[in-house]
């Protein structure tokens, strides 16, 4: 069964400003860690994954997919959901500007791995991906994404 994102997301927020990378990425990582998903450090840590690697989590046009390795500072595995008020620029050079970041904690590769694959499958969907950029509520994107789920 595939995963549902609306049920696997402990945190949703829209219209959120971020002036860089970085400060979008800790948006993401406060939505963790206010759904108890991960500690603080996790928020570093997947800012130092960026810097030490590149804008590799730059994974479609305007989608970031931050995240970090299994740590300790994961305590369940959990995502959150930022669009944000204004693009912003993470170095991707086909895939900025970034409107939307994905925070991503798991427990293991196999979780990272389905919830890529869940986030490639709703996002694939122009009418989906259409929606959910303009989704000015938490419950709208939530709705979306449980629409997007169930079996037509």
């Amino acid at each position: 069964m595939a995963l549902n994102l609306a049920e696997e997301l402990s945190s949703i927020t829209t219209n959120v400003p971020a002036s860089d990378w970085r400060e979008a990425i800790r948006r993401a990582g406060d939505g963790l860690v206010a759904g108890g998903v991960t500690t603080e450090d996790y928020t570093e840590q997947m800012i130092a994954a960026v810097e030490e690697h590149g804008p590799y989590i730059v994974i479609a046009p305007g989608v970031a997919l931050a995240h970090a390795r299994p740590s300790e500072s994961v305590k369940k595995g959990g995502l959150s959901w930022v669009s944000l008020a204004a693009p912003v620029e993470f170095g991707h050079k086909s895939n900025d500007p970034v409107s939307l970041v994905i925070g991503l904690a798991a427990l293991d590769h196999a979780a990272h791995i389905e919830v890529l694959r869940a986030v490639a499958g709703v996002l694939s969907n122009p009418a989906t991906r259409g929606g959910l950029d303009a989704a000015a509520s938490p419950e709208e994107v939530r709705s979306l994404l449980a629409s997007a789920a169930t079996p037509k």
